[in-house]
């Protein structure tokens, strides 16, 4: 675990009960309740049972708001964040995959430089050209 600043958040710490969440995701905390029996959030839950949401369930409840304001229902909204989710997964691979594929250049390329042996000047024949 990297040690954080301090007076830095661990946004995945849930820590806002359903009533602070929903104030500030600018919702009704029954709305919470429908969007978790949907599958569109997951919050912490405590010992006892209760939720507790983090600082990137607040964004996410935001995101959700912002695409119902604009029409989309409530299938519409998991499918596009499912998509959404799919684009930031296939990125990452992407990603991955520039890497190990620099990595392997470059790895081919060191073993290049070691394997050649320079030749010395005026060693080699020159072949006449065709006019």
């Amino acid at each position: 675990m990297i040690p954080r600043e301090e007076g830095e958040r661990d946004e995945a710490r849930a820590v806002y009960v359903i009533s602070v969440a929903a104030e500030l995701a600018g919702v009704h905390p029954q709305t919470l309740r429908i969007y978790e029996r949907r599958g569109l959030l997951a919050p912490g839950r405590t010992g006892g049972g209760n939720r507790r949401y983090s600082e990137r369930d607040i964004r996410h409840l935001q995101e959700i708001q912002e695409l119902t304001n604009a029409g989309v229902n409530l299938e519409g909204v998991r499918r596009i964040l499912a998509l959404r989710e799919e684009v930031r997964r296939l990125r990452e691979e992407l990603e991955g995959t520039k890497r190990a594929a620099r990595d392997a250049v470059e790895q081919t390329h060191r073993k290049y430089r070691r394997d050649l042996v320079p030749a010395p000047r005026g060693a080699l024949p020159v072949r006449p050209t065709k006019a």
